[in-house]
């Protein structure tokens, strides 16, 4: 494989690379805006159970009305907690995917760097031999 179909190659793969880097970010992003609706719905979940007031002061049937609506909106609560810590470990394995996709993509774009340095010098070498080779036949015209 020649050296710039080699360069060619890595550029393309590092374009893959951050293109699903960028996908993960994206993923994440969203992941995150998620587990602050659970927060919010959390915090207003709590403020319907503290601001139902109190049940024992009202009539009986009020009394266990208010009493299942605070329940209910506690059980809801409950089930919401659950589902932020669930999607809070999915975001963490994410994260995980995230990293390790960044460093792959960090890691292929200094072996395309070292690779493109490379051509670069032997390019430069073929380029000062074709300018020996010119001046040492100018300077032998020259003499004769």
């Amino acid at each position: 494989m020649t050296d710039r179909l080699l360069i060619q190659n890595l550029t393309s793969l590092v374009a893959l690379r951050n293109t699903e880097l960028e996908k993960l970010q994206a993923a994440q992003a969203a992941k995150v805006a998620t587990a602050e609706r659970y927060k919010k719905n959390l915090e207003r979940l709590h403020s319907l159970a503290v601001n139902s007031g109190a049940s024992g002061s009202l009539p009986i049937a009020l009394a266990a009305n208010c009493g299942d609506y605070k329940q209910a909106v506690l059980a809801m609560a409950d089930s919401h907690r659950l589902d932020l810590t669930m999607h809070e470990a999915d975001m963490a394995v994410s994260q995980r995917a995230l990293n390790q996709a960044y460093v792959k993509c960090e890691v292929l774009g200094q072996v395309l760097e070292k690779n493109e340095k490379a051509l670069a010098g032997k390019q430069a070498v073929q380029e000062r031999k074709v300018h020996d080779d010119l001046a040492t036949q100018v300077w032998l015209r020259s003499q004769n």
